[in-house]
């Protein structure tokens, strides 16, 4: 059995097989062994818990935009992942759009790469675009590393990113197929959009934007990418579902052995539309944040298994862009402000639910490693995954103050929100990267 050189260690640690007081023994980046609490190697570190306190395995964020190169002042990987390193995330996965150019051809791709390597605090991977005419680009973009591919089937909002339509899907998906890549995809169809064009122009209210993109949109997306999935047996994952009415559908395909899963993210299980303050742009994001009785039926599909994970879908912008001042829903750009935020927000929600820590680690660090085929090595306490660590309070609570939030723009809707658990330390690798604060090198690997 290989020596440690390092142990961390609390009374209790969320390991693969149970919750219990242990010791985890790491050597060279890696899980050697999980061990009895009182197990430790005399002259090895050993950095102790609290007795409150939660040893946890780093979180795995898959659905973050960080916009860099060639809209680094929207975010930008320095500031994008110093945010997850504050808020116990180890491994994100960088969406293909909102850069230029997008990571929707090879030259695109290693653009990319070049931008973010030595500029990561935590190990940092990429998804791929599918967009018209660029089925030629997939296969070399997947051998070069990315973890899989992303559509949209609305207008993604930047014009070099441009929406497929069913006949584009027809012919990338068999290719998709034979690569063994997943599909992700932002599940919206215009046609129900289409049929609020009679609504009052004038109305900029949050309430106008609501129904401007209904259920049925995203209802309508989910079953046509459920038909396609079928007939291709292609791999596809619904981003951000925000639609309830969507979950039998997921759930009878899910059933017959379609190839389909999905997630949701924390503002979609925090927030309800009801409550949003009339003006507050910093709200908006695309599918829309829904009712409240919306809300409790998604953590019902979560905890059926319905929808696999929470990610943050993490969507900033300058805050010029949100309009604040003339609070006008319909201009403002959507997305919200939250990579830092979602252990706290999800645990917070999921305790006033009698959800447990074994399925916020399940649906936070396991299962989107799952999904972007890293759950050999990443997302659990086990021997032989890298030893990503987070110790975070999970009675203490505090009120977000977004000026101290790392995200390079601060305006979030979370802003004085009371929520529970606050990150302790996190640890890359065995590295520790944040300690109540970031440490000054960054120490992130490309994932490829």
């Amino acid at each position: 059995m290989l020596t440690p050189n390092l142990i961390i260690r609390g009374r209790t640690v969320v390991s693969s097989s149970e919750i219990a007081p242990a010791s985890i023994h790491i050597r060279d980046e890696k899980i050697v062994s999980v061990r009895d609490f009182d197990e430790v190697v005399a002259g090895c570190e050993v950095i102790e818990a609290s007795e409150e306190s939660v040893v946890m395995p780093g979180l795995v964020d898959t659905h973050v935009h960080i916009n860099s190169p060639g809209r680094t002042e929207w975010e930008g990987f320095p500031t994008a992942t110093c945010a997850a390193a504050a808020g116990g995330v180890t491994t994100l996965i960088d969406m293909p759009l909102n850069s230029i150019p997008p990571t929707t051809t090879l030259a695109g791709f290693k653009e990319k790469l070049d931008t973010a390597k030595d500029d990561c605090f935590v190990d940092v991977g990429f998804w791929g675009g599918v967009v018209p005419g660029n089925t030629g680009e997939l296969a070399r973009m997947f051998a070069a590393g990315v973890v899989g591919f992303k559509c949209f089937l609305v207008p993604s909002g930047v014009d070099e990113f441009p929406h497929v339509t069913e006949g584009d899907l027809r012919e990338a998906m068999p290719e998709l197929s034979r690569l063994g890549a997943m599909l992700i995809v932002h599940a919206e169809l215009s046609g129900p959009m289409r049929a609020t064009d009679e609504m009052d122009d004038t109305d900029k209210s949050y309430e106008a934007f609501l129904h401007s993109r209904p259920c049925a949109a995203e209802n309508e997306a989910v079953a046509l990418m459920i038909r396609l999935s079928r007939e291709f047996k292609t791999r596809v994952h619904i981003v951000h579902l925000s639609s309830a009415e969507a979950l039998p559908l997921l759930r009878d395909a899910q059933a017959e052995g379609v190839k389909i899963t999905a997630e949701t993210c924390p503002h979609y299980l925090h927030f309800a539309a009801e409550t949003v303050p009339p003006g507050a742009t910093e709200f908006k994001c695309c599918p829309p944040i829904r009712e409240g009785d919306n809300r409790e039926r998604l953590w019902q599909g979560l905890a059926d298994g319905t929808i696999d994970m929470v990610v943050s879908d993490h969507s900033p912008c300058p805050a010029s862009m949100k309009v604040r001042e003339t609070g006008d829903f319909m201009a403002a750009w959507g997305g919200v402000a939250s990579l830092q935020l979602r252990l706290p927000v999800v645990w917070t929600e999921a305790r006033r639910r009698g959800f447990s820590l074994r399925e916020l680690t399940k649906w936070l660090c396991l299962n989107p490693a799952r999904q972007v085929a890293l759950a050999s090595r990443k997302g659990a306490i086990a021997p032989a995954f890298d030893a990503d660590i987070v110790i975070w309070n999970p009675e203490r609570e505090f009120v977000v103050d977004a000026a101290r939030l790392e995200h390079r723009h601060k305006l979030t809707p979370y802003q004085g929100e009371r929520l529970t658990g606050v990150v302790e330390k996190t640890f890359l690798r065995g590295r520790k990267i944040y300690d109540g604060a970031v440490g000054d090198r960054p120490a992130g690997r490309m994932i490829l």
